[in-house]
């Protein structure tokens, strides 16, 4: 379903930003063992993931015709939270072979937008393969919904992805002060647990409370979406009513 809001991104986005940032991912191929996988890069609505040269996945591959697959992704919080689980992803498609011969320059290019030290691994002990994903499942605290292969191919990862954890784990240990101001925004009925900053991205900053009957996630969004850091620690900022306060980046 293509959303028109502006106060969140997308369930794709969502799910190529995910993917970027892999906490813990699982291929599983019918009559083959799982394979846990420590990279995944996904590049419209394909998702190219690094396995075992003498494993399972690699054998169950039918090189003409591809094998039917489902990846699975876990986005975990980068804070210690006492549910680290921010959403689940099932990409659901065929899985094909890569060349041997085009996976090193298949990994410089990946590595240029996507840096992963596991790319080095590729001819030692480790290969690529490919999942041409047909559709796609997020599973989040608000619910699941089914996102299709086009969305995914016209989706892109939010542009903090690779800064957020940093600026959780700022915001966290060294700014209970802002978090404060912030959790102040809430509604009444949710203040009653442990405000901890979960998600961070150019549409707003999402919190997960932790309460003595459970969790609740909710989403502060800005008023409109910001671009780069300094905007985004402005925002921020403005959002706690306290404009005036030390930048987040010190």
């Amino acid at each position: 379903m293509t959303r028109t809001t502006t106060d969140r991104p997308t369930d794709a986005e969502m799910i190529q930003t995910a993917c970027r940032r892999v906490g813990s991912a699982i291929l599983a191929i019918e009559g083959a063992d799982t394979t846990p996988i420590g990279v995944v890069h996904l590049f419209e609505s394909q998702a190219f993931v690094l396995v075992p040269t003498d494993g399972d996945a690699v054998a169950a591959v039918d090189g003409a015709e591809g094998t039917p697959a489902m990846l699975e992704v876990t986005d975990w919080a980068p804070i210690d939270l006492r549910e680290r689980v921010r959403s689940v992803i099932w990409l659901n498609g065929t899985l094909h072979e890569v060349p041997r011969d085009l996976e090193r320059d298949l990994a410089i290019e990946i590595a240029g937008e996507h840096p992963d030290d596991g790319l080095l691994d590729i001819g030692h002990g480790a290969s690529m393969l490919r999942l041409q994903v047909d559709s796609a499942v997020l599973a989040s605290s608000s619910g699941a919904t089914s996102v299709s292969a086009a969305e995914l191919a016209d989706a892109t990862p939010d542009p903090f992805w690779e800064c957020e954890a940093g600026w959780l784990e700022h915001l966290d240990a060294d700014h209970a002060d802002l978090v404060g101001q912030l959790a102040r925004k809430l509604p009444t009925d949710l203040r009653q647990g442990r405000v901890r900053p979960l998600g961070l991205d150019r549409f707003g900053i999402r919190f997960r409370i932790e309460g003595a009957d459970g969790d609740s996630d909710v989403r502060l969004p800005f008023p409109r979406p910001v671009s780069d850091v300094f905007e985004l620690s402005r925002a921020l900022r403005n959002l706690a009513g306290c404009p005036f306060m030390n930048s987040m980046r010190d």
